[in-house]
């Protein structure tokens, strides 16, 4: 587990490297990034957002997308992978909002993963991106660049790493910190071959060099407000 003076200078070194904390998916409207999210399963932002500009365009309103025909809906989302159940789940959530919310995201966990389709994950992702509320989006990205930083130790289920995180990282600080950990996840901290020479924070992370104490190398001028 790093020190908290390490977990401090991981969260400024992503921050200085990565300024715009954002969701790499397009949308415009508060229920399309949910229903992009849960395109994005088993799916990469970048083929989501090739196929999301045709479906809104095909399908405008909440209330259209409710009252889709289901193949038709399918062969618009056909190539992001698993859409039989995704265009069920996508259509089935219009409906539930529209009838139990009043056609609103729902701003709260309990509400929003009651939705078909919407598990922690894309409940998180909504409740900061939206909402501007804390939250800890553990996906594949944050799940191995935690474990292997030294965030978490040896932890794969996302529940127990977005309960851990929470104790570590600062609220307001949390959503964005994980919108960073994918930045640097594609960037430099990739699957196979972690670019560790490359990395911005390799002299904090366990897995560099036994994360030595680093602390004289805070970029200059920084300083600990959180």
């Amino acid at each position: 587990m790093r020190t908290e003076a390490q977990i401090k200078e991981i969260i400024l070194r992503l921050e200085d490297e990565y300024p715009q904390a954002e969701c790499s998916l397009d949308y415009k409207k508060d229920y399309e990034l949910l229903f992009a999210t849960r395109l994005a399963a088993q799916c990469t932002d970048e083929r989501v957002n090739q196929i999301t500009p045709e479906l809104f365009a095909r399908y405008p309103t909440l209330q259209s997308i409710a009252e889709a025909d289901v193949a038709e809906l399918e062969g618009y989302i056909h190539s992001c992978g698993f859409f039989r159940s995704k265009a069920r789940d996508i259509i089935e959530c219009a409906n539930v909002l529209i009838d139990r919310f009043d056609g609103r995201v729902p701003d709260n966990m309990e509400d929003l993963t009651s939705l078909p389709g919407v598990g922690r994950k894309t409940a998180n992702l909504i409740l900061g991106d939206i909402f501007g509320k804390p939250a800890v989006v553990v996906d594949t990205h944050c799940i191995r660049l935690s474990n292997r930083i030294g965030l978490v130790d040896d932890l794969k289920d996302p529940v127990k790493i977005e309960t851990e995180l929470r104790k570590l990282l600062p609220p307001e600080k949390s959503s964005d910190f994980c919108h960073r950990l994918v930045l640097h996840g594609r960037a430099v901290c990739q699957a196979r071959k972690p670019l560790c020479e490359k990395c911005c924070i390799r002299h904090a992370c366990k897995e560099f060099d036994g994360g030595a104490d680093s602390s004289d190398l805070l970029p200059k001028g920084k300083i600990f407000d959180f």
